[in-house]
């Protein structure tokens, strides 16, 4: 029997307490074994504006989840060629994991426009896809961004509540965001 593996990708700049909560509630929504939180790589062409380099958002994820059982970060993508097509990355996790299932876990923003995605109806054909939304002041989904709290440092205001408190003490110690 595969292990069901849910692939919860993004920036994590920083992760923060509705992350964690979300790749919870799917995990156990969606019956899966355990969720990667895919820590997508900075994309060369792009401006990086306040998006941390790879490793910090790396080290953050980690901490987050250090004593969060099922919940596992990958810098898998980050090993791929670039651009890192979601089809890309599957397809290579399904050739370097074959005793895993992968199941592709989206927001609702994204699969609005999910017809777009690169080779989409492969994806389709051969991935299970859970959609998630994200509604502000939806009781399943914590109501908490990561432009948010990048802000709240900057003005000086209190982040605590919002991410874990080993992410709150790196923030803090290596003067992030500021």
């Amino acid at each position: 029997m595969k292990k069901r593996t849910g692939l919860f990708g993004g920036s994590f700049n920083p992760i923060h307490n509705g992350h964690i909560s979300l790749a919870l509630q799917l995990k156990e929504q969606a019956g899966l074994d355990e969720v990667w939180l895919m820590v997508s790589p900075q994309n060369p062409l792009k401006q990086a504006g306040d998006l941390l380099d790879d490793e910090q958002r790396l080290q953050m994820a980690r901490l987050a989840v250090e004593q969060v059982e099922g919940i596992v970060v990958s810098d898998y993508e980050m090993h791929l060629p670039r651009p890192s097509y979601t089809w890309n990355t599957l397809e290579a996790l399904k050739r370097d994991y074959p005793d895993r299932q992968f199941v592709l876990m989206i927001g609702g923003d994204n699969w609005e426009h999910f017809d777009r995605w690169y080779r989409a109806a492969d994806i389709k054909a051969n991935y299970e896809i859970v959609v998630y939304t994200r509604t502000p002041g939806d009781p399943g989904f914590i109501d908490i961004s990561s432009t948010d709290i990048r802000r709240r440092i900057r003005e000086g205001r209190g982040i605590r509540r919002l991410v874990p408190k080993a992410v709150a003490d790196y923030i803090e110690e290596n003067k992030l965001y500021i």
